[in-house]
Parts: C-alpha cells; sequence; structure tokens
C-alpha cells in the first residue's frame, strides 16, 4: 500500500466521525465494554495508543467489535507497526514521520495518520505521498489559528489536530475546511473507565459525535 493509497484510505476513516477518541487502555477488561460504547455513541473510529502492556491485545478485542475501526496510536519504529498490523489494526497515526515509518506501512499495507506541525515537515510527508495528516501536539503548537495558515499554502492537505482538543475547542479545528476530524482523549475518562460508567462514556461520544463540521 502505497502512501498515496494510505492517504486515500486515513480520509476515508476521518470523515466517518468528527471525533477520534484516542485511548489509553491499562485493563485489558475494558477493551471491549470501552469500544461498544463508543460506537453505540457514534464514534466507530478509535485509536488505542500504544503506551500499555495490554495495548495489543486491546486492539486485537476492540477489532471484533461490530461497526469498531480500530487503530493503533503512538507507532515509533517498524516494530510497532508490525505488531500493530498482527494485532488487526485498520490503521497507524505516529505523532511524526520517518523513512522506516513509510516504508513500514508500506510493506505491511497499514494506513499511516502521521504527524506533523510545520510546514516543512507537511511538505516532507507530502514528497513521501501523504495528504492526511495528523497536526500534534496540537494546542501546543499554535492551536486552530496555525493549521488555518497551513490550509493558505498547502490546501490539498487535510488534518486530524490531536494533543489538547476538548469539547470547548474542538469546533475550533473542526470549523476549518482543512480540518476533517480531530482527536481527543476526553471522551473515555479513565475514571468513567474504571467504574465501568460505559453509559455515561455513551453519552460523551454522543455529544461529541454531534459536534459540526
Amino acid at each position: 500500500m502505497t502512501p498515496e493509497t494510505q492517504s486515500i484510505e486515513a480520509r476515508r476513516i476521518c470523515a466517518l466521525a468528527p471525533i477520534i477518541p484516542v485511548l489509553v487502555i491499562k485493563d485489558l477488561d475494558h477493551a471491549v465494554p470501552l469500544a461498544r460504547a463508543l460506537v453505540a455513541g457514534g464514534l466507530p473510529v478509535l485509536e488505542v495508543t500504544l503506551r500499555t502492556p495490554c495495548a495489543l491485545e486491546a486492539i486485537r478485542a476492540m477489532a471484533e467489535v461490530p461497526g469498531g475501526v480500530v487503530g493503533a496510536g503512538t507507532l515509533l519504529t517498524p516494530a510497532d507497526v508490525k505488531a500493530a498490523k498482527a494485532a488487526g489494526a485498520r490503521f497507524g497515526v505516529s505523532p511524526g514521520l520517518t523513512e522506516p515509518l513509510v516504508k513500514a506501512c508500506e510493506a505491511e499495507g497499514l494506513p499511516l495518520l502521521p504527524g506533523c506541525v510545520t510546514a516543512s515537515e507537511v511538505m516532507q510527508a507530502m514528497d513521501w505521498g501523504y495528504s492526511m495528516l495528523k497536526f500534534f501536539p496540537a494546542e501546543s503548537s499554535g492551536g486552530a489559528a496555525a493549521v488555518k495558515a497551513l490550509g493558505g499554502p498547502l490546501p490539498q492537505v487535510g488534518f486530524c489536530p490531536t494533543g489538547g482538543i476538548s469539547l470547548k475547542n474542538a469546533r475550533d479545528y473542526l470549523i476549518l475546511p482543512n480540518v476533517l476530524c480531530a482527536g481527543g482523549s476526553w471522551v473515555a475518562p479513565e475514571a468513567m473507565m474504571i467504574e465501568g460508567d460505559w453509559a455515561g462514556i455513551e453519552a460523551l461520544a454522543a455529544e461529541a459525535a454531534a459536534l459540526p463540521r
């Protein structure tokens, strides 16, 4: 799968809902009910970050939930890409972009949403064939104003801003023509997961899914 093909698939996935939940799963028992709650609330695209020991097993379990499109976040190395694909991830997300990641995702056939912030990083990604990118870390890198500014000279690139996104500021990003969706963790608070408040998480998901774009 070439970077161009990856970007086409990434755009399709990003168009499914205005928010992609960014999930840190510490307890494998939370994986399936969490996925069910988020999908039921209208957020089918789920990013499970590879920051916990059970992350890959969580991806494997959540991939079986009907209606879900589960991906792996925090891909840093070719080994991460291979492991994520083997676990059933349908897309990958990285905080940045390196040539080894490009080659690994091409070899594994895994659509990648790579992270970029500056115009030079975006142009490098474009040189490699990527036109759908993650703008990260969003809030500390200029926020919605920075994403809007990049759209002037680089209108062909779509973004999924992530990092510091909340219900309060998500609209500022989603109204921009070069933003397809945004990534956020607020829809799956750790306290709610520990309490098993899946109905509460579903309600948060529904609120996020209703955001205009």
